[in-house]
């Protein structure tokens, strides 16, 4: 018997997503006074005090490792990185160092005991998995190296554009393109550097990556991270201890909170390395 179905209780089909409009940018003029902002954040930056610059995942490998268990490491740092604060990726990568960080050891490791060892990385439970997987594939196919481009490295599980581009420059020494993870994303936004378009980072990526000067495609992710941890937040961006007040829209808005008048405002995040050498610990 066929099976009716009323029109009145049966849900409404599903609206069909139309594709991604793939944006590319090409010869694009260099945003005016771009220079300045920049020259402006590398003096807010001269001390190199921001969580990246001691807990980075170019410093997250053991230096006494073979290069090639050094460049594995690096990748599986930058698949931990995504969603989660460099501290919180640095002592998980300090804990499967113990553990033993080699392609070989990981595969004969469980899931459940690898959960154990990254948590409480963002999306542990899927980065495990995806771990596992790179593993066995780097296995297969590159003698338990990673892949030497930015293609192939894209095609494993859990890698994209900004860790492929990021584990390119750290780990193979080779420039390929800007690494843009969120900080980068959004102070670029806010300064005017990308168009309005650019909803993604990988946007951002092509229209940095059409007028940036190529010498420095390398610093500006280490630059941008460390000034979005302490100076450009996300939400409540110190505007009021930045040099780029003035040159920013959202600098140029920004207001004191009637609250902290008086108080000398809240204390810039500095790396809890950097921390506890200072006070001697």
């Amino acid at each position: 018997m066929k099976r009716v179905v009323s029109p009145y209780f049966s849900p409404p089909p599903k609206p069909k997503r139309p594709p991604p409009i793939k944006i590319l940018y090409s010869e694009e003029t260099a945003p005016p006074g771009w220079e300045k902002c920049y020259q402006n954040i590398l003096s807010m930056r001269k001390e190199r005090t921001a969580p990246v610059d001691s807990m980075g995942c170019e410093r997250a490998h053991d230096q006494a490792a073979s290069v090639q268990v050094q460049r594995f490491q690096c990748l599986v740092s930058l698949m931990l990185s995504s969603q989660t604060k460099d501290e919180v990726n640095y002592a998980a990568m300090l804990r499967l160092r113990e553990h033993g960080l080699t392609v070989e050891n990981i595969l004969d490791t469980e899931e459940e005991k690898l959960g154990q060892l990254i948590y409480p990385v963002g999306f542990w439970r899927n980065k495990a998995k995806y771990l596992l997987k790179t593993c066995s594939v780097l296995k297969e196919k590159y003698d338990s190296d990673i892949p030497p481009t930015v293609a192939e490295l894209c095609k494993l599980p859990g890698v994209g554009p900004k860790m492929a581009h990021l584990t390119m420059n750290i780990a193979w020494g080779t420039q390929s393109g800007i690494g843009v993870d969120t900080h980068v994303h959004r102070i670029v936004s806010r300064l005017g550097w990308t168009k309005q378009e650019c909803k993604t980072p990988e946007q951002t990526r092509q229209c940095l990556e059409a007028w940036l000067p190529k010498e420095k495609w390398t610093e500006i992710n280490w630059l941008l991270v460390g000034f979005g941890q302490q100076v450009c937040l996300p939400v409540g961006p110190r505007c009021g201890e930045c040099l780029n007040r003035e040159l920013c829209a959202v600098g140029r808005g920004w207001k004191e909170s009637p609250k902290k008048k008086g108080g000398g405002g809240q204390a810039v995040r500095k790396s809890p390395v950097k921390k506890i050498k200072d006070e001697g610990i």
